[in-house]
């Protein structure tokens, strides 16, 4: 398969995209993984993550860490850049932001497994961090420590 066949539906990569106004409005794209037969793990990392309460319209910050198995797709990561992105004017408490990341990516690329971990920024003195994966990864995978430090200014 040629690159340009194999790119040949994506919109987004390679042109000039405005920020989607929310996340349900975002487009994820995704490309075919050539090399589904074999296990292996994708990081993305997003120390900069902003959402706002959506009680006080206050902004809220994180760091999020993004691992995934690829199936049959992977990811495309610009449309994943502008996805998260979308959730800056978007109000949602940090569980349901960690939670709809999640089940998107699920929805989208069918991984074999994934895992995201939202480390918050306190706000009222409390950091609140959510963690959420699909089920146990597969045997043999080698799966690194997301390397955000527990709360100390996460510096």
């Amino acid at each position: 398969m040629t690159k340009k066949k194999r790119y040949a539906g994506l919109r987004q990569l390679g042109a000039k995209t405005a920020l989607p106004a929310s996340p349900e409005e975002a487009v994820l794209e995704r490309v075919e993984n050539s090399h589904k037969d074999h296990p292996y793990l994708v990081r993305f990392t997003c120390p900069e993550f902003t959402s706002l309460c959506p009680v006080t319209g206050q902004p809220d910050f994180a760091h999020l860490v993004i691992d995934y198995v690829p199936g049959k797709w992977l990811i495309e990561s610009k449309s994943l850049k502008l996805y998260l992105n979308a959730f800056r004017n978007h109000g949602a408490f940090h569980e349901d932001c960690t939670l709809a990341i999640a089940r998107r990516l699920t929805r989208e690329i069918r991984p074999r497994w994934l895992r995201i971990a939202g480390f918050f920024y306190p706000r009222g003195g409390i950091p609140i961090d959510v963690f959420y994966q699909t089920g146990d990864p597969p045997e043999g995978l080698w799966v690194p420590d997301p390397g955000v430090a527990p709360y100390r200014g996460r510096g």
